[in-house]
């Protein structure tokens, strides 16, 4: 039987985090409405809710890069999920046309200190 899940805190929606079964990288981030979960558990595949354009939208439709559920998990309190994937397609699941959307570095306090280090080498 699945765990409960609570789509009370965020208005209806919950995050689900998708990562690549066969490498541990995380690909993507999207939102779950009750409809779009029930759909990824019933065709397998992920569907998300898009919030800028308010419909159902199963990642990979238009793209082939649809992300077929090997396993799914939530956290401890029912209201994120992980999904372990394996990506169809041409393994592009980014829109800007990149394996994973998190490409984008952030500078932090431990990041800088390491890179000032790697200069004094």
């Amino acid at each position: 039987m699945n765990p409960e899940i609570d789509f009370n805190k965020m208005d209806g929606l919950i995050p689900g985090v998708v990562q690549d079964v066969a490498t541990g990288e995380v690909l993507m981030l999207g939102f779950l409405n009750e409809t779009s979960y029930a759909m990824s558990l019933s065709s397998g595949y992920v569907t998300f809710w898009s919030r800028t354009r308010q419909k159902l939208w199963m990642k990979g439709e238009s793209s082939g890069n649809r992300l077929r559920i090997v396993t799914a998990s939530t956290d401890c309190d029912n209201d994120a999920i992980v999904f372990r994937v394996v990506v169809e397609g041409d393994g592009l699941v980014c829109h800007e046309g990149t394996v994973s959307c998190f490409t984008k570095s952030i500078v932090t306090a431990e990041s800088k200190q390491a890179e000032e280090v790697s200069y004094v080498r």
